[in-house]
């Protein structure tokens, strides 16, 4: 089972992890301040398999892969928003961050709510409602990459795109 940290619409990058901490690229330094400046509890007390629900355009802002990159090193299992900012989709894509869009699962889900989501028939069950939801569920060749833990995990091991 796992928690629902639930934001609004249009968090940009430097929300999700402010310039100053992207010095690096390593995900455990990165996690240490994702969502630092609204969610300062955050990076203390998510668990591994939380997901973050959001508004409208998550990830809006720059094309820095570390945003996604803060967030996967978090334990974060799966981002479900309203809609994403196309370039933070790809860039979580690339690192093998899985994302969804479902706008009736983020409308009638609230913080804190407990959740179980499948990725591979995009079924998003909010166990403290008992309301179950159906996102598009990963394209086979993005769900690939994820599972291979990013694109350049996927070209290591398939040795080419298909």
């Amino acid at each position: 089972m796992s928690r629902i940290w639930k934001l609004g619409d249009n968090i940009n990058t430097d929300i999700i992890i402010p310039g100053r901490y992207n010095v690096t690229t390593d995900r455990a330094q990165l996690a240490k301040h994702c969502l630092c400046e609204v969610l300062p509890e955050f990076a203390q007390q998510v668990q591994a398999g939380d997901v973050i629900m959001a508004g409208h355009n998550f990830g809006c802002g720059s094309s820095r892969e570390h945003a996604p990159s803060a967030i996967l090193g978090c334990g974060t299992r799966v981002v479900i928003a309203r809609s994403f900012a196309r370039i933070f989709y790809r860039n979580a894509v690339n690192i093998g961050l899985p994302v969804l869009v479902c706008e009736e699962a983020v409308l009638a889900s609230s913080d804190g709510d407990a959740i179980e989501v499948d990725l591979e028939r995009g079924e998003i069950t909010n166990l403290t409602t008992g309301q179950t939801f159906q996102s598009e569920p990963l394209d086979p060749f993005v769900a690939r990459i994820v599972q291979a833990g990013g694109i350049l995990e996927y070209i290591r091991l398939e040795g080419t795109l298909r």
